[in-house]
């Protein structure tokens, strides 16, 4: 069954906080070098120290995305969630086939090229370089 994909975002309606931030797999036990087959894009606003405006995010929740690249898997998109504790996640509500990720203290990351975060996974807490950071 196809799933309708994003309804396509009005980037004029949206405040010029928002952003396409690039997340890679960074170095680990069974990725010496990284990867970037194994990457998020998070459409997110920020703010002037480069972390998620969860204010601005009240207000533009639709345009919040995310999408799961994985090789040899269909991209999964989803939505940018902020929940109890101040806790944020990847909600795959448009394809459906991937339960909820974690980011691991997103609210007190910073979203610059160079940085790491991490995402709590099915399968562990895997760290994330931010490859690019672009104004939409």
């Amino acid at each position: 069954m196809n799933r309708p994909a994003f309804k396509p975002l009005q980037n004029t309606s949206l405040p010029h906080s928002f952003r396409q931030i690039r997340l890679e797999r960074a170095r680990e036990h069974d990725h010496p070098e990284g990867t970037s087959a194994i990457a998020y894009v998070v459409i997110a606003p920020l703010d002037m120290v480069s972390r998620i405006d969860a204010e601005v995010w009240k207000d533009h929740k639709e345009a919040c995305r995310v999408v799961r690249q994985r090789p040899a898997e269909t991209d999964q998109l989803g939505h940018l969630v902020h929940g109890p504790g101040g806790r944020w996640r990847f909600h795959y509500d448009v394809t459906g086939a991937t339960t909820d990720e974690a980011g691991y203290h997103f609210g007190d990351e910073c979203f610059r090229l160079g940085e790491y975060v991490s995402v709590r996974e099915a399968d562990g807490t895997h760290a994330y370089r931010v490859v690019a950071v672009t104004p939409l």
